[in-house]
């Protein structure tokens, strides 16, 4: 399946695997930021995509970014609706409580992943069917 991207300046970089069979594709900043502790700031990747219908696009952080700068994704996944043809743009956090983040055009800042889903239609249901959890939420199986 192909993804096509549009590559929206010339600071833009097309997303790459950095192994094959990875699931996620690398995105690229297209321009600088300097993150503060405790900041978030939205980075712009420089291109936009498309989406194939019956699949979503989902903005992942990266676990080296988290692991060695504290760097998470303000709104985990990021979701891109197949219709979405604007540019994609990153927020990005920094959870260090001292150190400034910066980020240079062409660092890698995120992974995107596309997926099918299944469209589904809500209805209203007076009751849900019994399951062996039930409404077990969080903390439910003492782990």
């Amino acid at each position: 399946m192909e993804l096509k991207v549009q590559l929206l300046n010339e600071s833009a970089t097309l997303p790459t695997r950095a192994h094959d069979g990875d699931a996620g594709l690398d995105l690229y900043a297209a321009e600088a930021a300097h993150i503060g502790p405790g900041e978030r700031w939205q980075v712009a990747t420089g291109i936009a995509v498309e989406i194939p219908e019956g699949h979503a696009g989902l903005v992942l952080p990266r676990s080296g970014l988290a692991r060695r700068n504290g760097i998470s994704l303000v709104n985990a996944p990021g979701l891109i609706d197949a219709g979405y043809r604007g540019e994609v743009k990153v927020l990005l956090l920094n959870n260090d409580p001292a150190e400034v983040f910066r980020v240079a055009p062409g660092d890698r800042i995120a992974q995107l992943l596309v997926t099918p889903f299944a469209t589904v239609e809500p209805v209203s249901a007076e009751a849900l069917s019994e399951t062996a959890r039930g409404d077990g939420g969080f903390g439910s199986t003492g782990r």
